[in-house]
């Protein structure tokens, strides 16, 4: 089982590499857009979801600010938290992005019938609710 879900683990992460050096977007950086894509976020609450430190996350943040997909702001309730929100430009590399990973995906999943696949989903939130 767990050579299975290594493997598992290799694939999902082939596909997420791909993908983004189609559109020249790390790993990270798909991280960091899925955390905010619906939401504006502390730099520290972004490092925490992502397990990165302070100067790591700062240089995350430089890297795609200088791109234009996404833009800091100081928070309205504290001058000193600096947030952190996706612009235009990067809401249009999600949606790109996100597309063509979910098209790869299914790829993977497709060779499931739909029970299978009902199965996989309920099995594999079950999972990741227990140990989050």
């Amino acid at each position: 089982m767990m050579d299975s879900l290594i493997q598992l683990s290799f694939l999902v992460q082939g596909i997420l590499n791909r993908v983004g050096a189609e559109y020249d977007v790390s790993i990270i950086q798909i991280r960091l857009f899925g955390i905010l894509r619906d939401r504006e976020l502390s730099m520290l609450q972004l490092a925490q979801y992502l397990g990165l430190d302070k100067s790591s996350m700062t240089g995350l943040i430089n890297r795609v600010e200088r791109r234009g997909l996404v833009e800091r702001s100081n928070s309205p309730r504290d001058g000193r938290v600096i947030n952190v929100q996706v612009t235009a430009k990067g809401h249009e590399i999600i949606r790109v992005v996100s597309k063509k990973i979910a098209e790869q995906m299914n790829a993977v999943t497709n060779l499931l019938d739909e029970k299978e696949r009902s199965q996989f989903i309920a099995l594999a939130s079950k999972m990741l609710f227990t140990l989050s």
